[in-house]
């Protein structure tokens, strides 16, 4: 791995983590903040990007800039977990409940619709 490559690891790294951000803001105030839409959002369409660029077969360089560092930035599975917890603390246990399975439902079917989308560009 050369320096230019760890760059834009960094660079695209940091990009990704401030589209999160702006995202989640833009998502939540819209949404409310009674449950996380704006991390289910993020983490959706994450996993669609993500399913998009398995499709097209990127070489090693190509998705480790892209997956790992753009997506991977972008996607939050602590934010997720985290938020999921501070659900059930406050006894909300049908949106801790919610938010696990309809994550896990839209992030699989969304990686799958991804990908098929990627591998017939």
């Amino acid at each position: 791995m050369n320096v230019f490559l760890w760059a834009g690891v960094i660079l695209i790294g940091g990009a990704g983590s401030v589209a999160r951000f702006l995202a989640d803001g833009v998502v939540a105030s819209a949404a409310g903040r009674d449950f996380p839409f704006g991390t289910l959002v993020i983490n959706v369409s994450g996993a669609m990007i993500l399913g998009l660029l398995t499709g097209l077969a990127l070489g090693h360089d190509q998705a480790l800039l892209a997956g790992t560092a753009a997506v991977g930035s972008y996607t939050t599975f602590s934010t997720w977990m985290f938020e999921t917890e501070r659900l059930a603390e406050e006894r909300q246990y049908r949106r801790a409940a919610a938010n696990v399975i309809v994550s896990l439902v839209l992030g699989v079917a969304a990686a799958a619709l991804g990908r098929l989308i990627g591998a017939h560009l």
